[in-house]
């Protein structure tokens, strides 16, 4: 043996030859928490679509009351049901008894077991002061429920719809992303410290870029993309989206080949000064079954529009006493033909209005035929007096509504000046609202005495909304929140109209509006109008829109309508002030389209 021979060169420990890779998979196990913190940081504030919808608020005329309930949006299940009763202005005190009753069909058998009865009840105490009062009852399992109300007469039945908790699939995609590449480090961690080779790293390394990627385009999508089919307002609530909100994904559209419902007024007489309980039956135009699919729109089940032979006129919100069935108390101040009209919403039907072929005939003694010729004003309530344009005081409340000369066929806009402070307050969704009836030649307009029989057989009844509100600022809002509008043949037809510019000098207070004559003030122009925001009262997000406990809008109530033919309108303006709902009464002369015969 040769002893100057070299020795054999020491054998490296196990893992010796993969240090360099080792150096670079913790390198990259670095670079790897940096950017998973870092994605958490931009997920943070991408929001979960588990918790679909916002308040309801709810419109009903109990007896005498006119309410608003406002059910909370439930959070966790089970959990409370907060419900707000809002009152206004002369309500009379008492005691609400609060239910709620599940409905339906349910795949749990225990819970199926109490579909019908109720599980939860309190009492509800109004105040003489208007404001709010609210109670609490238990709501334990997703689905359609009734909130009963009851008052010691009579009782409503309000349907609302609690949404399952479900985590949406994009957060699934976000925990699962996040989840695979927490595991995946790991096992880059058990790689880079086992392999010999430096290569077999990049494999799972590889992964954790992939489900990282996964997770942040989950995340960034998730906020942007569009809330699942609303149960009970975009897909049938006793079977669709009960259990799961994102069951059904896909897109909702209205089926505007169903037939329009059909409005039948129970035969009822009464007379002057008494009250008369109007019983309406909503049934389906195909199958002449009752209509219970109506869901909630501008804040009500159905708008009840009443016009009497004074000119006075009703907006009142029946209440749902069983599937298609509605009553409401209406107490006549005059004898004669009242004229009646109900605005609805049917899930993927749209907004309808009906008008009833009847109306209601009040007996009694009326204002005489000379005391209406000769046009006093001491036979009516001033408020009742029609007008045109120009400055008037109702309820105490100076109100101004500007008007350009409108003409038939072109968009007009009406703007109403209600008070001079931006104390407005939210009312069934809208800052105010705007009836009108016509076309009618000047006698029936002016008329005293038969007002209502005129409306029953006007050509046009239109439901008009203001184009928003800005809180805290005298100029409202751009874009048309639209008009629903309804011919002699038509049923329910929707038309948005364009804003016009310019001013022309206001006419004395009392005189009638013309196509040449009818004054105005100056008009908010373009600038003005785009300048306007909708943020005070639109949902964002699942949030919930502004309640009648806000008064911070206007006081400029705006409105854009295009009247279909000329002659004399009938217009009511409706906006809410000091919990008190103001409905301002003009009368309008509209002018033939340009070029056209007179």
């Amino acid at each position: 043996m040769n002893v100057n021979s070299p020795s054999p060169p020491a054998r490296s420990a196990p893992g010796a030859r993969a240090a360099p890779g080792g150096s670079r998979a913790v390198g990259a196990l670095v670079a790897v928490l940096c950017a998973l913190g870092l994605c958490l940081a931009l997920s943070a504030p991408a929001r979960a679509d588990s918790s679909t919808g916002g308040d309801l608020q709810i419109a009903q005329t109990l007896g005498d009351r006119d309410l608003t309930f406002v059910l909370r949006r439930v959070t966790g299940l089970p959990g409370p049901l907060h419900v707000d009763v809002l009152t206004h202005r002369g309500t009379a005190p008492g005691t609400l008894r609060l239910g709620t009753v599940p409905t339906g069909v349910s795949a749990d058998r225990a819970a199926g077991a109490t579909a019908g009865t109720t599980t939860s009840s309190t009492s509800v105490r109004l105040g003489a002061e208007p404001g709010s009062y609210g109670g609490a009852l238990r709501i334990d399992r997703a689905g359609p429920w009734e909130l009963v109300v009851h008052d010691g007469s009579r009782t409503a039945r309000i349907p609302f719809v609690v949404p399952a908790q479900r985590t949406s699939p994009p957060e699934l995609a976000v925990f699962a992303g996040f989840v695979a590449a927490g595991v995946l480090i790991l096992v880059t961690l058990l790689v880079a410290v086992r392999a010999r080779r430096g290569g077999w790293v990049l494999m799972p390394a590889a992964g954790v870029v992939a489900a990282l990627a996964t997770a942040v385009t989950a995340a960034l999508l998730s906020a942007s993309l569009p809330a699942p089919p609303a149960p009970g307002r975009d897909v049938d609530a006793t079977q669709d989206n009960v259990a799961d909100p994102y069951a059904v994904v896909r897109p909702v559209s209205s089926d505007h080949s169903r037939p329009p419902a059909a409005l039948m007024l129970a035969p009822s007489t009464t007379a002057t000064g008494r009250p008369v309980t109007l019983r309406l039956h909503v049934t389906d135009g195909s199958t002449g079954l009752p209509a219970d699919d109506l869901v909630v729109h501008d804040g009500a089940l159905m708008h009840l529009v009443v016009i009497g032979p004074t000119g006075q006129l009703w907006h009142l919100h029946p209440v749902r006493t069983a599937p298609g069935a509605y009553e409401v108390r209406l107490r006549p101040t005059a004898a004669g033909h009242y004229a009646v009209s109900a605005e609805i919403a049917r899930r993927g039907g749209g907004v309808q209005q009906l008008r009833s072929g009847t109306g209601l005939t009040v007996t009694g003694a009326a204002l005489s035929a000379s005391a209406s010729a000769s046009g006093k004003d001491t036979e009516l309530p001033a408020a009742l007096v029609p007008q045109g344009p120009g400055t008037r005081t109702v309820d105490g409340v100076r109100v101004r509504l500007s008007a350009l000369s409108p003409r038939a066929g072109a968009a007009s806009t009406l703007t109403a000046r209600v008070g001079d402070t931006s104390s407005l307050q939210p009312w069934l969704g809208m800052i105010g609202h705007m009836i009108v009836v016509g076309p009618l030649d000047r006698a029936a307009a002016t008329s005293r005495t038969r007002l209502g029989e005129a409306a029953q057989g006007a050509d046009v009844w239109a439901h008009a909304h203001s184009m928003g509100g800005e809180m805290g600022s005298a100029s409202m809002g751009s874009g048309p929140m639209g008009s629903t509008s309804m011919g002699a043949a038509s049923m329910g037809s929707t038309s948005m109209g364009a804003t016009s510019m310019g001013s022309a000098p206001m006419k004395k207070e009392g005189d009638m509006g013309s196509a040449h004559d009818m004054g105005d003030t100056p008009t908010h122009g373009m600038d003005s109008m785009a300048s306007g925001s909708m943020s005070g009262l639109m949902p964002v997000n699942g949030d919930s829109p502004a309640d009648e406990t806000v008064a911070a809008y206007g006081p400029d109530v705006s409105f854009v309508y295009a009247f279909p033919a000329a002659g004399y309108y009938r217009v009511w303006i409706q906006a809410e002030r000091d919990n008190a709902v103001l409905t301002v009464p003009y009368l309008l002369r509209v002018a033939p389209p340009t070029g056209g015969a007179r």
